[in-house]
């Protein structure tokens, strides 16, 4: 496996659709199911050039997924398609109840996760979404750092039997894996070794902590970079291990700090190994749209963000250490 930093960008969502597409003309069982913002999602590259395995659902997102649980008794597999904030917010208790519980072979992809979503509106924002996922039994919960991991993710997900929830974002981004890439589900991924700190990210916070990291090695601080790209089953040993060698953490995410990575993460270490850590997270605040960049320094997320944070994590350490 090789890891890179393309200069080229690449959308999460279009290699989604192209690769729903070859799945479901290979494999009789898959089916895209719509509620109704193809074109957004990109799962319209079914609805065109396969339409048979196209089911358009409509705004009716509670409907998709008791629509989805029927298919799936059936022997089929059905991959639900909407913004990650109505799937997670508007149609919990059909996940919970109609396909987490008797552990049904559904595939939800939530699109524009994060704040990245373009000008949609903080209705369209999901930043609760791996925290209320992660907390429902027998959900496996994956958030790739580019297109190269969701392909990946979305060829595990066909061969795996029961529910998945993949993240997507909305904006392109430079690619990190090269093609010969291999996922393994609950398994952290190293990207850059360090001895003074050690990041965790997920997502498309993985991008912006590489560079977070690139700037801080030109000052002289040795950063490892770890991606998590499973949040659910969590790699508790990477974690552990983290700890261990460079004793003191920044966890990084496009979502709350509230019960997503940096909250499961964080769990891990006061049970397992103690150490200094950080949070980079949205705030305790409502979101709203605005330019990326803006927005991304002004929820403090922005590699600058991920910069600071090291650096007062690495004072935790220094001050634990004199306290010793």
């Amino acid at each position: 496996m090789t890891t890179i930093l393309s200069k080229e960008k690449v959308a999460m969502r279009d290699i989604f659709g192209e690769t729903l597409l070859k799945l479901s003309v290979e494999d009789a069982a898959v089916y895209a199911l719509d509620g109704d913002l193809a074109n957004s999602t990109k799962v319209d590259m079914v609805a065109v050039n396969n339409p048979d395995k196209f089911l358009q659902m409509g705004i009716a997102e509670q409907n998709m997924m008791s629509v989805a649980a029927g298919l799936a008794t059936t022997g089929l597999q059905p991959w639900v398609t909407t913004f990650a904030a109505f799937l997670s917010k508007r149609a919990i208790d059909q996940i919970q109840v109609q396909i987490a519980q008797p552990k049904l072979n559904v595939k939800m992809i939530g699109a524009y996760s994060g704040l990245l979503t373009g000008l949609t509106g903080k209705t369209h924002q999901a930043l609760e979404d791996i925290a209320i996922f992660r907390t429902i039994a027998n959900v496996v919960v994956l958030a790739p750092a580019d297109s190269v991991e969701v392909k990946k993710m979305m060829e595990f997900a066909h061969k795996y039997e029961g529910p998945v929830y993949i993240r997507l974002a909305r904006d392109p981004y430079p690619n990190i894996f090269s093609d010969d890439y291999n996922f393994e589900l609950g398994k952290a991924v190293t990207l850059k070794k360090g001895k003074d700190i050690t990041i965790i990210s997920t997502g498309t916070q993985t991008v912006r902590s590489l560079e977070a990291a690139e700037q801080l090695e030109s000052e002289g601080i040795s950063v490892a970079v770890v991606h998590m790209p499973t949040i659910k089953p969590l790699d508790k040993e990477a974690i552990i291990q983290a700890a261990e060698a460079t004793g003191v953490i920044v966890t990084a995410e496009e979502h709350s700090i509230y019960g997503g990575l940096g909250s499961a993460v964080a769990e891990v270490l006061v049970e397992e190994r103690p150490v200094p850590m950080l949070r980079v997270g949205v705030r305790d605040r409502n979101s709203e749209s605005g330019p990326n960049d803006e927005m991304l320094e002004k929820y403090e997320i922005s590699p600058s963000h991920i910069v600071k944070a090291v650096k007062e994590a690495l004072k935790k350490k220094s001050d634990l250490k004199m306290g010793e």
